[in-house]
């Protein structure tokens, strides 16, 4: 099934294509042909991840040539997929979570203008991320790359008609290009040096000409760090992804937590052999990476948004991610974007229901005691907040966050200080994480949810007056009231009457579920000494190379399962509590204040508005009317005074007429005459 490899990224193009040049289709018909072509990329990915692991290609690599980009003289530039153990990981993972959402988004966005363009878009986006995990050159790549960006901006600002919205989607689009102009000059900078643009060929010839620590890989590295920074939100470009909340819930589940932002992760995870021989780049991406983590768990402990609050934490666990890749764990960091992209989709599709319900609010602290008014929603969100937080009984199947720290600790090029810092993000994780869930859930009801018609102990059916667009029929029935999900859903406890809201409960429990049993593979190779997820990640990135001793691999468990628990334990002092601490802590001198600064995302908006905002607002203004326009006015006001002259020649008089016609012959005699 590899040869079929093109039709992942095709399907959902030809998704794109209908729905935006198909004209007008019923809300049903669009829905069919968005989950319809959505399912069939994934059940191509899932074919060819089965055939690669069954049957391995030679190598390890499945290469497919598509066609020729350029072929002028001795120039030619081919394109093609590069399907390989990291590709399949990312590839997965787009398709799977893509599936859920999109089938997810067909309640949720139900009642909103602009269906048929909105599924337009996803469609093009799971197309374009396919593209960029599947590349096998640099140009097809930033094609892909591209191709998400200007996806993420028409969803940011899907619904147009508030201006606020307009300016968040611009904002992303102007961040995020800062770094992605660095990285095409990065992709000029290789080709000009190494003369091609394959990846696999570019990294064996830079590995050959250039040796470690020399200018030019350090040049480059940098260059493609600065596109990796800008895509996953880290610093000092990440400014942009918690305003991006103001784009539909699906959408921030999708593109805004679990698949764009990390395309940087898997960028650099891809280019590891130019990161290898750039140290200083190498340092880089472990300082961006701790230094967003703290950063934006601080800030997120200060938020009130609860969408807000799920960004800052994907800024916070795409750092680290980065963490892993800069000390050289790179199968820890791609593990840890898997269990992310599941456990972080579930608590977006929940928020997103949560915020449905209580008609369209976002502020957790006008929320609460919802864990009897939404159980089913509470019960999936506490699972994935427990395998954020890396809580037991979760932690004991070697969480991908507490991986990352345990290779941390290991590295060469980490150490007990990279590791203190990480744990000290794990504290924050789990505030936060449980700040959020403490509120919403539990105390007294601050607001009773509108959308939703109590039936009993068992539950409630929400979002009972939204009608399906998407009827479980033939197969999906079948499948859908199965045994199996049936009983998943029971235990996650999302399974409330009515067809809408099974639709919108079976991706999140299924979310919520695969990302908590994300692990489980892990500790089996672990436990039984088999080939696990890290070997298969090392058939194409390179292995950890320790410096210090495995042996204490189960005190670092029990000191990150402590930590998250004084992270648990501290939110339910603060928010839970009788002392009422988090409100004496509010009175004390300064406390606002400081609240108020980690709640603006530390100042760096106003830091970028004062130097470059301002200042660029300002030569604008003031150059209004500059050099350039002055040379394109002026032939236009030549023109407009000869018309004003040649006006005064058409007096009507017939006299002047002749006269005029005379003079001009006798002139032009006269010339004649003269020349």
């Amino acid at each position: 099934m590899i040869k079929w490899l093109w039709s992942i990224p095709l399907a959902p193009l030809a998704g794109f294509a209908i729905l935006a040049l198909a004209g007008i289709l019923s809300r049903r018909v669009i829905a069919t042909i968005a989950v319809g072509l959505s399912g069939v990329s994934l059940a191509a990915a899932t074919a060819a991840g089965i055939a690669f692991v069954l049957q391995p290609p030679p190598g390890h690599v499945c290469e497919q040539a598509l066609g020729w980009w350029l072929q002028v003289g001795g120039l030619a530039i081919p394109f093609g997929l590069h399907l390989d153990a990291l590709s399949l990981v990312f590839t997965l993972t787009v398709a799977g979570v893509g599936f859920a959402i999109v089938l997810y988004s067909t309640c949720f966005m139900t009642s909103s203008e602009g269906y048929g363009r909105f599924f337009a878009c996803m469609s093009l986006f799971l197309a374009s991320m396919q593209i960029l995990v599947l590349a096998d050159n640099l140009l097809l790549l930033y094609l892909g790359w591209e191709g998400v960006g200007l996806c993420s901006y028409l969803l940011i600002g899907f619904w147009y008609s508030d201006p606020g919205n307009g300016r968040a989607a611009q904002k992303a689009f102007l961040m995020t290009r800062i770094g992605d102009a660095a990285l095409l000059v990065g992709l000029l900078l290789l080709f000009a040096q190494l003369g091609t643009l394959g990846i696999q060929p570019l990294q064996s010839r830079a590995r050959e000409l250039w040796p470690a620590g020399s200018t030019l890989p350090t040049f480059a590295a940098f260059l493609i760090l600065a596109g990796a920074v800008g895509k996953s939100a880290q610093l000092p470009l990440q400014t942009w992804l918690p305003d991006a909340m103001a784009g539909p819930t699906p959408v921030s589940a999708l593109i805004h937590a679990a698949t764009m932002v990390t395309a940087g992760v898997y960028l650099v995870a891809r280019m590891n052999v130019l990161f290898t021989l750039a140290p200083a780049a190498m340092d880089a991406v472990v300082w961006l990476g701790t230094a967003t983590l703290l950063l934006a768990s601080l800030a997120a402990m200060a938020q009130r948004d609860i969408k807000r609050i799920l960004a800052y934490s994907t800024m916070g666990q795409i750092g680290y991610m980065f963490l892993a890749l800069g000390v050289g764990a790179w199968s820890a960091g791609i593990y840890h974007f898997l269990t992310h992209a599941l456990f972080k989709g579930a608590l977006f599709l929940g928020a997103g229901m949560v915020i449905m319900a209580l008609n369209d609010e976002h502020d957790i602290f006008q929320m609460g005691g919802l864990r009897r008014r939404l159980p089913g929603i509470y019960r999936a969100m506490l699972l994935a907040a427990l395998t954020l937080a890396s809580l037991p009984p979760f932690t004991l199947t070697f969480n991908s966050k507490d991986l990352v720290l345990r290779d941390v600790w290991m590295s060469d090029r980490g150490g007990p200080l990279l590791w203190a810092l990480g744990t000290a993000g794990a504290f924050l994780t789990a505030f936060y994480t449980f700040r959020l869930i403490f509120v919403v859930f539990f105390g007294p009801v601050r607001t009773e949810p509108a959308l939703l018609l109590m039936t009993g102990a068992d539950g409630a059916a929400p979002f009972k007056h939204v009608k399906p667009v998407v009827n479980l029929t033939g197969g999906m029935r079948a499948v859908a009231s199965g045994v199996f999900l049936r009983v998943l859903m029971g235990i996650a406890g999302t399974e409330p009457s009515g067809k809408t809201s099974r639709i919108m409960s079976l991706p999140l429990s299924i979310l919520a579920w695969a990302g908590a049993l994300a692990g489980v593979a892990e500790l089996f190779s672990v436990l039984g000494g088999r080939e696990g997820f890290y070997r298969f990640l090392e058939l194409t990135l390179p292995p950890l190379t320790p410096k210090r001793s495995t042996g204490g691999i189960y005190l670092l468990q029990a000191v990150s399962v402590l930590v998250s628990l004084a992270g648990l334990g501290t939110a339910y002092a603060f928010y839970l509590g009788k002392a009422g601490m988090s409100e004496r802590l509010a009175r004390i001198p300064g406390a606002g204040c400081i609240l108020q600064f980690a709640h603006n995302g530390f100042g760096f908006d106003a830091v970028y508005n004062l130097l470059f905002v301002r200042p660029f607002d300002w030569i604008a203004r003031a150059n209004a009317r500059d050099m350039l326009d002055w040379c394109l006015e002026r032939p236009a006001a030549a023109a407009q005074a000869g018309n004003r002259l040649l006006v005064l020649t058409q007096s009507g008089k017939l006299r002047w007429y002749a006269m005029g016609v005379a003079a001009g012959t006798i002139i032009l005699i006269a010339l004649m005459e003269w020349l």
